[in-house]
């Protein structure tokens, strides 16, 4: 095989085509261009992308070897924010999907957020995201409400799984098989594309809030206790959306 005769163009359809051959890659590694030098590195970017996210589908292969094929990865976005609602999202998705960058949505830039986003409601099973807001939250504590949302979030999916993988929160009364798992949207695919879909959701609220309380820079902090949120609520007081049982909102209140 002569590549000095191919160009980079046909080189590179060769390389990311599912017939690439040992023989090519050999071939490539002899090739001196420095353009198809950084093919070659590319494309070697690209095969341990791809290892890095076929490995967060552990426990999604070992729940199949268990017999559980529609497994839900669950996982919330908001739990920390002083304003808005803690947002809940739910994914089954199909067993290896590949999913580049795929990763905790907390390590992600927001572009990448918002690919991840548009690629896994794509090709997901099924997805569902679900709100409980600040007067719940007020109501029956941030832990409850998530839990809350967790169990509906479930319920909502159109696709009923078997087998659920929870972030880190333990829920009792599921009526199928449930695992959590400490840190599970950096351990396990269908969570972290759970928390991608929860994190992206509850952003766009906070932006379109931001448009309804203008005063408060929701689309800057997304409702996170941030010096500048702090000064806006002492200055305009509370919004509807504020949780008031929140520090330092609770005894700014009280006083």
């Amino acid at each position: 095989m002569n590549l000095e005769k191919m160009t980079i163009k046909e080189m590179e359809g060769i390389l990311f085509s599912s017939e690439v051959s040992t023989d090519f890659l050999d071939e490539l590694k002899k090739d001196t261009r420095k353009a198809a030098q950084n093919l070659l590195k590319k494309y070697e970017r690209e095969q341990n992308e791809r290892k890095r996210v076929d490995a967060l589908y552990e426990y999604e292969r070992n729940a199949a070897n268990e017999g559980f094929f529609r497994v839900a990865g669950v996982d919330e976005a908001g739990r920390g924010p002083l304003a808005g609602p803690v947002a809940v999202a739910a994914a089954i998705l199909p067993l290896g999907l590949y999913l580049p960058k795929l990763n905790d949505s907390k390590k992600l830039s927001e572009s990448s957020r918002e690919n991840l986003y548009e690629m896994i409601m794509e090709k997901a099973i099924a997805t569902s995201v679900v709100f409980v807001d600040a007067k719940v939250i007020d109501e029956i504590n941030i832990y409850e409400a998530t839990k809350r949302g967790m169990y509906e979030a479930l319920q909502k999916l159109k696709v009923q799984p078997d087998k659920a993988l929870i972030d880190a929160m333990p829920l009792e009364n599921l009526k199928i098989p449930g695992l959590s798992i400490v840190k599970g949207d950096a351990k396990s695919a269908s969570i972290a594309a759970a928390s991608i879909l929860a994190k992206v959701t509850r952003d766009r609220f906070m932006a379109n809030m931001d448009e309804l309380y203008p005063e408060y820079g929701f689309k800057h902090h997304k409702g996170y206790g941030t010096k500048e949120h702090i000064e806006a609520i002492r200055k305009y007081g509370v919004s509807p959306i504020h949780r008031l049982t929140f520090e330092p909102i609770k005894s700014m209140i009280a006083n």
